[in-house]
């Protein structure tokens, strides 16, 4: 094996590991987590809004847009100044 293949076998070993990662976190966040809207952080939310302004987490400008969400134990969001459901 050559160092191309040597460096395309790693780089694929890393996207599948981080494929399985997400999956993994996408199934505990359905289970003792939900989504809750208007308490990520700039930088912090889990994934796109709810207005589709952009379409990866991490994206989110300002804090506490009502349109961001973030994953949250289950009975905080409304405890912590969220909602569960998006704004219309």
């Amino acid at each position: 094996m050559n160092k191309r293949q040597a460096l395309i076998a790693a780089a694929l070993a890393t996207v599948c590991a981080a494929g399985v990662g997400s999956a993994t976190a996408a199934a505990s966040a359905t289970g003792d987590k939900e989504k809750c809207f208007g308490v990520a952080k700039a930088g912090q939310n889990d994934c796109a809004p709810s207005n589709g302004s952009h379409s990866c987490a991490g994206q989110g400008k300002t804090d506490m847009a009502a349109t961001e969400w973030k994953y949250v134990a289950k009975g905080t969001c409304e405890k912590a100044g969220g909602k569960l459901t998006a704004p219309k």
